[in-house]
């Protein structure tokens, strides 16, 4: 579980790779303190996935890598239903990521909770830079309609944020100095693709009153 509070931004280190057990192999840089929140089996977020450590390694220096700030280099495993779902097939060398470490017991809940089970990838439809501040627009599609409210809570490659405006193709989030500096939602750019997760609580309420009768066919209404 997770709060989408991102921790840091890493960086691949290498190009994707094919695994001997038919997935990919990402190898991830980031920092020292990360790494000794991270140990083999772990869960990891990756841009809103949540991924299992499998190797972790220190940087053979090779030129460039120290100048960046990479400490410590972790390797996880995209299956292949990852790669059908999320954006982390698209990957290259040198993409920056999103990265969070698993809630532990006792740890504030900044955001909100983050299964980093991906519900689909969405287009950014707008971006619209206010200062240092920004606002994207986002497609929704009418199968997630009922699960996205204003004022509720959504997870856009790992990052927790507040549905700002509602319609009924789209939704807005706005983006405050601090989380573009520390995720990489600075980068989007229209026509970008995120990795979507909606709040798990809407879904069990969801599927609550539709297994029992009592979903109302127009309770997502009300949108502009």
């Amino acid at each position: 579980m997770f709060t989408g509070l991102v921790r840091e931004c890493g960086r691949l280190t290498s190009e994707p790779e094919d695994s001997t057990t038919g997935g990919v192999l990402l190898r991830v840089g980031h920092s020292r303190d990360l790494a000794s929140r991270l140990g083999l089996g772990a869960s990891l977020s990756v841009s809103g996935v949540c991924l299992t450590v499998i190797e972790q390694t220190d940087p053979e220096a090779p030129e460039g890598v120290a100048a960046a700030g990479i400490e410590a280099i972790t390797a996880v495993e995209l299956s292949p239903e990852t790669l059908r779902r999320t954006t982390l097939g698209a990957l290259e060398c040198g993409s920056t990521v999103n990265l969070e470490p698993a809630l532990a017991a006792g740890e504030p809940l900044g955001g909100h909770w983050v299964q980093g089970h991906v519900d689909a990838t969405l287009e950014v439809r707008e971006v619209r830079q206010l200062g240092d501040h920004a606002e994207l627009s986002i497609e929704l599609p009418s199968q997630f309609a009922a699960y996205v409210v204003e004022k509720g809570s959504v997870t856009l490659d790992g990052v927790s944020l507040t549905v700002s405006a509602l319609h009924s193709q789209s939704f807005e989030v706005a983006l405050i100095p601090h989380t573009l500096l520390v995720t990489n939602l600075d980068l989007l750019t229209v026509g970008s693709r995120v990795n979507f997760e909606v709040d798990v609580l809407a879904k069990y309420v969801h599927r609550a009153l539709e297994t029992t009768g009592r979903l109302d066919s127009g309770m997502s209404r009300g949108v502009s």
